[in-house]
């Protein structure tokens, strides 16, 4: 494989970069001076936000989201991330998911990886190398009860990104997968806590920023293939080294 590259990129995209871990990357690159577009529901806000160039992106209304795609993704694009995800409100058994929370982790996780991977694998190959990273978790290595439509998606997403590198060139495009070592404090886990929750355990998603930088650098060359567990400390390691542990929670009851 050829050395990795040194120079900064030019431009990024991150689907998914309002809030949460793909926020973390955004910034990073933006920080960096990477042209970083960001594609998501909500307008990026707070500190740093004037750096990132929003493009506004639904993945529950297909049309307009592969539109956005097709018109926001600079026609030379360095870095890609797909952090965008959809959790439902609560964890509950399978048989009680609602059809349509069933359907929305399908559209964002899984569909909409793969319009995105279709719409930017062509202007990453023209980067040579451009690189894509995945933002997965641990529950595709751990399922868990209580979780079935997040660790189906999850999974599938895992599998569609490992399949696609084998298809590519990794001259072209390298594809790194990378997920949190724990729980990360976000909007949309907020969303799912009482209001007295101490979030004093959970990682930031500024966690994230060094390993974003590392890729940008290297375009990901050294960890091409990989799946890398970002660690509080915001260091990393790799899953074929350990396993990530799992953020279930045993049901009361259930037989061990």
């Amino acid at each position: 494989m050829s050395a990795a590259p040194e120079r900064m990129p030019e431009r990024a995209v991150v689907i998914g970069g309002s809030t949460g871990i793909g926020r973390g990357v955004a910034d990073a690159w933006a920080a960096a001076g990477i042209e970083t577009h960001v594609f998501s529901r909500s307008r990026p806000a707070g500190q740093g936000s004037d750096r990132l160039v929003w493009h506004r992106l639904d993945f529950r209304d297909p049309e307009q989201a592969k539109e956005a795609l097709r018109a926001g993704i600079p026609e030379r694009t360095d870095l890609a991330c797909y952090s965008a995800v959809y959790f439902t409100s609560r964890r509950e058994p399978f048989t009680q998911v609602s059809e349509a929370d069933w359907l929305d982790q399908f559209a964002v996780n899984v569909h909409g990886l793969a319009w995105t991977l279709r719409a930017a694998l062509p202007k990453l190959r023209a980067a040579a190398p451009g690189m894509f990273l995945h933002i997965s978790s641990e529950v595709v290595y751990n399922a868990g009860p209580n979780r079935s439509g997040y660790a189906a998606t999850k999974a599938a997403a895992d599998s569609l990104i490992r399949s696609v590198s084998q298809e590519t060139d990794p001259a072209e495009t390298t594809f790194v997968q990378a997920l949190p070592a724990g729980m990360v404090d976000s909007p949309g886990i907020r969303a799912r806590r009482s209001a007295d929750f101490d979030y004093s355990g959970y990682m930031s998603p500024a966690a994230f920023a060094p390993l974003a930088v590392e890729l940008a650098r290297t375009r990901g060359v050294p960890h091409a293939g990989e799946a890398l567990v970002v660690h509080e400390d915001t260091t990393w390691t790799s899953v074929a080294d350990d396993l990530p542990v799992s953020q279930s929670r045993p049901l009361a009851g259930a037989r061990p």
